[in-house]
């Protein structure tokens, strides 16, 4: 039997998101049961989000939300896309399992993990980009709609928003959802599922998540709008 050919499935992403990073590894864990090939792609909450009326404790997180985005941006125009992913690994372990703070000393750190220059944490502070980190973002959003957040995926012409899952599902778990996933989305005139969401971000199965921001309100800073009615905007 011939050997299928990968599908191309493009990921857009912001690091700061812990909703993000949890389908990225799930993507990843999907790679090993499906024939996709993910590619990435940088988006940015702090562009989705800076001319929100944002709440007063997310205002220095989406100040902080620009470094690593620019950082991601301009190593991939210097090195090319594939160092994306293991850049993302390294900033989203860091960020996410450990807690570190969004600052230079961590972002070079994910940086040398990820074969790269420390030096690219220059970017964090460099505005010319922002014009390709805008269109990155616009090239994702443009697919589903601003009225969401990140991740957005986007395979075989068809694009979504999510999913929001937690923890990471792996195994035959990660194949199931993938396949409902698809199939759910590629319905024609199909647009919304969604329930109010009980458990915070997991990142392993075997170990407590450390906590999360405060929420506040229904906001929730891994997405553009603001949700009156459930948490699940994210």
């Amino acid at each position: 039997m011939a050997r299928q050919e990968p599908t191309p499935v493009d990921f857009w992403f912001d690091p700061l998101c812990p909703w993000a990073w949890i389908a990225s590894r799930w993507l990843l864990e999907v790679e090993k049961v499906r024939p996709v090939a993910p590619r990435w792609h940088v988006m940015s909450l702090a562009v989705l989000n800076e001319s929100k009326d944002l709440p007063e404790q997310y205002r220095e997180l989406m100040a902080q939300a620009w470094g690593p985005v620019r950082v991601a941006i301009a190593a991939e125009q210097k090195f090319g896309p594939e160092v994306l992913l293991p850049l993302y690994t390294a900033l989203g372990t860091r960020f996410h399992h450990e807690q570190a703070p969004k600052d230079r000393a961590t972002v070079q750190a994910a940086l040398r993990e990820a074969g790269l220059p420390a030096d690219l944490a220059d970017a964090m502070n460099d505005t010319s980009l922002d014009d390709a980190l805008r269109a990155s973002t616009a090239d994702g959003m443009d697919r589903v709609g601003y009225e969401v957040g990140t991740p957005v995926i986007s395979v075989d012409g068809v694009s979504f928003f999510g999913p929001v899952v937690s923890p990471i599902p792996r195994g035959d778990d990660a194949a199931r959802l993938w396949d409902g996933v698809l199939a759910v989305a590629g319905t024609d005139g199909f647009f919304e599922l969604k329930r109010s969401r009980t458990r915070d971000p997991i990142f392993d199965r075997h170990q407590p998540s450390p906590p999360p921001p405060p929420v506040l309100t229904d906001w929730c800073p891994c997405a553009s709008t603001l949700d009156p009615t459930t948490r699940v905007s994210c």
